[in-house]
Parts: structure tokens; sequence; C-alpha cells
């Protein structure tokens, strides 16, 4: 399965994203438990730039992250604030 690929009920993405575009979105937009991180809260850990600051000794979770289709529809959007709104609304998290 193309983990890039769009689902079946929704409209194609982006072709050009087919890896991380170091967006910060996943650092974020969901809770990571690991880390005592909330729900749509950007990580402790990450920068003004959306670097992880502690990348080497990161958790699990974030380490096992792989990027798919959403990072094509919230990589481009112009600040990590509307990414993690768009990522949320993605999962139906959203308000």
């Amino acid at each position: 399965m193309d983990r890039f690929a769009a689902p079946p009920d929704s409209p194609p993405r982006s072709v050009l994203v087919r890896e991380c575009t170091g967006c910060g979105a996943c650092c974020a937009a969901p809770d990571i438990h690991a880390l005592k991180k909330p729900l749509g809260v950007a990580c402790a850990h990450l920068d003004a730039d959306c670097r992880c600051q502690i990348y080497a000794a990161r958790p699990s979770v974030c380490r096992n992250y792989q990027a798919d289709w959403v990072c094509g529809e919230v990589a481009f959007l112009p600040t990590l604030d509307r990414r993690v709104a768009r990522f949320l609304e993605i999962y139906g998290l959203g308000d």
C-alpha cells in the first residue's frame, strides 16, 4: 500500500510530497503520551524552525512516525498553527 496515496473518499494529494518536509505538524497536532504532550499543542522540544531539539534522544513513538498523505495536505500551509488545525481536521479532531 502506498501511504502517500489519499484515501479513496478524499481528493488526490500532492504527488510532490513523498517524505517528511519538516513542517512540524506531527510534533504539534497529535498527543504524544511519552512526552506528556497534549493534542494540538506544539511539543516543548520543537523550536521556532520546527526542528526537534531532542532528535537523537526522541522517544520511539517519534522515531517510528512515518510521513504519509497527510503531509502533502498540511506541509504547504504557511504557519504551524494552520498545519496543526488542518491535521486535526483531517482526523476529525478539530473544533
